[in-house]
């Protein structure tokens, strides 16, 4: 009796259910890896840099979930709470892409023309100088 039901507790996922979006062969080495070069790339940008202390903490966070979870794709999924975990590598990897391109547009300089006077108030609040 028990010869039958053991083989139901490990089936293979064979589709995300999302059109476009394969099944990953081995998930989370790969996130890991994703996760560990972003907070490589992240390294070449100021340490005053808003965006990258931001970036940095939330890949540091994710990467220790990944890494609590011991191999369990499910433990990941949860724990990220992103969906499935093949959308979890589609975010990991935009977020180094982003990390590239906020090198290169240099975005914690200050901007090249001074903005109009209220350009940055919003309906109903007031930007105190």
């Amino acid at each position: 009796m028990f010869r039958l039901t053991r083989p139901l507790l490990q089936v293979t996922k064979t589709t995300t259910g999302i059109t476009g979006l394969a099944v990953h062969p081995d998930p989370i080495p790969s996130l890991t890896r994703t996760y560990k070069a972003t907070l490589e790339a992240l390294a070449a940008l100021p340490t005053t840099s808003v965006y990258r202390q931001g970036t940095e903490a939330l890949t540091q966070k994710k990467l220790s979930i990944v890494d609590a979870a011991k191999g369990d794709i499910a433990a990941v999924e949860k724990g990220l709470d992103e969906g499935h975990i093949e959308e979890s590598l589609l975010i990991a990897s935009d977020e180094l892409q982003l990390v590239g391109k906020m090198a290169e547009w240099k975005a914690w300089e200050p901007l090249e023309e001074k903005p109009e006077p209220g350009q940055w108030e919003y309906p109903g609040t007031t930007l105190s100088t």
